[in-house]
């Protein structure tokens, strides 16, 4: 039995509303070494966003190369794919040195497709799996730019690009596949990866648009049936594509926003074996959700191959806090009451003004382990939202919506409008890569 773990978006280094998050990071890290052990896993998948950005900060790094270097221990292969928040050349840059220890590296494509396709072998040197290391495909390395597109133009010409590097990659990894048939008598399964938004996928908090306008979402059509599973990342929340259990987001291990909240966080173990023998697995190992390190759920996706899905534990409780001055001071009493730290956003929604809310909410947590990282004050927003529509307020528009209704009221043309929405678009793009390429601290 070959037995995988997928999973992706760790986003190291990253930071919650200022607060630094590396104790979060280095108890997932412990607990998914122990997931590793415990499971007996063969091959580690990590589908992109292993950074938040990609000029990680030396304490960031060290928790990347620290985990790879105990993972090699446990796994015989680790295979790790860049994501959109990363930087390719820096993942790429130590790949030859990472590969003697059984650590393949795709930061970025290559030029050639077939140095993405790998072929990992068993403890005896026999190939057991094909993976089509498929990383974050960006604007430039699927698509020319021509004069005059328009965004449509743009994202159509993505997905082309996308399904067609699938179509190549898929190709060439059932070619490699019939040959290892023909020469070793063994069958051995065949994995891709992605970083990509697929159509119909829900975000979660921080996930960022992959290409200028948003348009350029993938359907499920283009992972080749052939496939026996394919590990995606970029979408924080836990899900399969167009209800097919074989093509599967992750998630990522930790809330990436208090808008994940409602959310439990996963991983992924994908077990490979002959139907009798899976049959057999699963008659010895019955579901124990009380025991650490144990999946909460089984799936068959087919008959060589069982799905698995276990809970990540939460490292730092955090809470959404709603509702008028009394109900937020109950709720606050009540959580100083149960004594745990916990990470607050309190959002203020009463009819009545509360000049001093950030003081008063202040004192309600003093001298407690409650630490409130986000502080809103909906009551004039919400007047002003609710004179154009009484039952919606600011919270409930994305950057895009709050733009549209700014045109909405302007006195502009269609024409402008649509040259202003590109340009809208541009510069969200620009402000997402300057905010890639920005200096993290250190600690």
């Amino acid at each position: 039995m070959l037995s995988l773990l997928h999973t992706s978006d760790w986003h190291l280094g990253r930071r919650l509303h200022g607060m630094a998050r590396y104790a979060e990071f280095e108890q997932f890290l412990a607990w998914q070494l122990a997931v590793l052990r415990a499971q007996a896993i063969d091959v580690l998948l990590i589908a992109g966003d292993i950074f938040d950005t990609m000029t990680p900060s030396a304490r960031a790094q060290a928790l990347y190369y620290n985990f790879l270097a105990q993972a090699v221990q446990i796994c015989r292969h680790v295979v790790i794919v860049g994501g959109n928040h990363d930087s390719a050349s820096f993942l790429d840059a130590p790949k030859a040195l990472l590969k003697a220890f059984n650590t393949h590296v795709i930061g970025s494509i290559s030029d050639a497709r077939v140095d993405d396709l790998l072929v990992l072998n068993d403890s005896d040197g026999v190939p057991e799996l094909i993976v089509l290391a498929v990383p974050y495909l960006r604007d430039r390395d699927i698509r020319q730019v021509s004069a005059g597109e328009s965004l449509a133009d743009k994202a159509q010409k993505l997905v082309q690009g996308i399904a067609q590097h699938y179509h190549e990659m898929t190709e060439l990894a059932k070619a490699e596949q019939a040959r290892i048939l023909a020469e070793h008598k063994r069958h051995v399964p065949l994995v891709g990866t992605g970083h990509l938004f697929a159509a119909g996928g829900s975000a979660g908090d921080g996930v960022r648009d992959l290409y200028v306008g948003s348009l350029a979402f993938v359907g499920a059509d283009i992972f080749d049936r052939a496939l026996d599973y394919v590990a995606l990342g970029h979408l924080h929340l836990p899900q399969t594509v167009a209800g097919q259990a074989r093509i599967r987001y992750s998630g990522s291990p930790i809330a990436m926003g208090f808008g994940e909240l409602k959310h439990a966080k996963s991983v992924q173990i994908v077990r490979f074996a002959q139907a009798a023998k899976l049959d057999d697995w699963q008659a010895n190992h019955p579901l124990d959700t009380n025991a650490d390190w144990q999946p909460f759920a089984r799936e068959r996706i087919s008959p060589t191959v069982l799905l698995e899905s276990l809970h990540v534990p939460v490292f730092q409780r955090l809470a959404r806090v709603s509702g008028d001055w009394q109900t937020i001071s109950k709720a606050i009493k009540d959580l100083k009451k149960s004594g745990d730290a916990v990470w607050l956003e309190v959002t203020y929604r009463g009819d009545e003004a509360l000049p001093d809310f950030v003081g008063q909410v202040d004192a309600l947590v003093a001298d407690s382990k409650l630490v409130v990282l986000k502080k809103i004050n909906n009551t004039e927003t919400t007047a002003m939202l609710r004179a154009q529509s009484p039952n919606e307020s600011l919270e409930d528009l994305d950057v895009h919506e709050v733009f549209e209704r700014r045109l909405a009221v302007s006195k502009t043309t269609d024409a402008q409008q649509d040259m202003l929405r590109a340009l809208y678009a541009e510069v969200l793009t620009r402000m997402q890569d300057d905010d890639n390429k920005a200096t993290q601290p250190t600690t």
